[in-house]
């Protein structure tokens, strides 16, 4: 289980040393993510993916929820209205209508949610416009104090904004 911990950096520079500070405290590359204003470059850094950005994989969640749900209920009206001929209303309908309301409802969600900015970023989002850069960084449950203590320590110019206990296990 990882923990994801944010840092504000005053620039790409302190970005770069902090990402050499978390490859020598063995943090792997992957686990280190980097959000900047659009037109600063983040060359040599991992700049975050649209999963970690947007609000993709929420939206997904609701809309898979509710696509089942719609469809479930689509599929109850059918089973009940169109039995087939002398049969009793069949429950196949309601597992098909489901399942085909959840594929679309996810698709059509995702769809929204890739373009709206994450809802955890938020916060962020005026100091980034300033040319702050933002460090998300996934490290275990067990090494969050110490790598938090390191930062302070090696890059006082960097501002710990907090810890965020569940992560999403993909992004």
């Amino acid at each position: 289980m990882r923990k994801r911990i944010y840092w504000l950096l005053p620039n790409v520079a302190s970005a770069r040393r902090t990402m050499d500070d978390m490859l020598l405290a063995r943090i792997d590359e992957r686990h280190m993510h980097f959000v900047g204003r659009e037109d600063i470059k983040l060359s040599g850094l991992r700049a975050a993916n649209i999963l970690q950005t947007s609000d993709v994989v929420r939206a997904a969640q609701v809309g898979a929820l509710i696509g089942a749900v719609l469809g479930s209920a689509a599929g109850i009206v059918v089973s009940w209205y169109l039995p087939v001929a002398g049969e009793p209303p069949q429950g196949v309908w309601v597992v098909v209508l489901a399942m085909v309301g959840l594929a679309f409802g996810t698709w059509v969600s995702s769809m929204i949610g890739v373009s709206t900015p994450s809802q955890r970023l938020r916060r962020f989002e005026r100091a980034i416009q300033q040319g702050q850069i933002l460090l998300m960084v996934d490290v275990p449950q067990g090494r969050v104090e110490e790598i938090e203590s390191r930062l302070q320590t090696l890059h006082p110019e960097a501002h710990l904004e907090g810890v965020e206990p569940n992560i999403p296990a993909f992004p």
